[in-house]
């Protein structure tokens, strides 16, 4: 299984437990809008649901073309983001999604 992953603090737990996996491999693009169309190009040549993650704040709004565009195409799509601690949930905190 491909995941297409572009670290960020908010999602760096994940990113570590990707580099242990053995049955997951974690191409890193450079950019987010590189991760989830390569995931959905992916989805389209292997017939699976192409996976993105990105961090929070701004590597979430970077993945809106390419979900959009697989939602338009009906690409299966799984993107992960990161996000602030809980308990930081409300407060204006750095790169919070709401």
């Amino acid at each position: 299984t491909n995941v297409f992953a572009y670290p960020g603090g908010a999602s760096m737990e994940i990113h570590q437990a990707l580099t242990r996996s053995s049955s997951i491999r974690n191409v890193l693009p450079r950019h987010e809008q590189g991760g989830i169309f390569s995931a959905e190009g992916y989805a389209r040549a292997s017939g699976l649901p192409g996976v993105c993650i990105a961090t929070s704040g701004p590597g979430a709004t970077n993945l809106v073309s390419g979900l959009a565009d697989a939602l338009l195409d009906s690409i299966p799509i799984v993107a992960v983001t990161g996000q602030v601690h809980r308990r930081m949930i409300g407060t204006d905190a750095f790169q919070e999604t709401p």
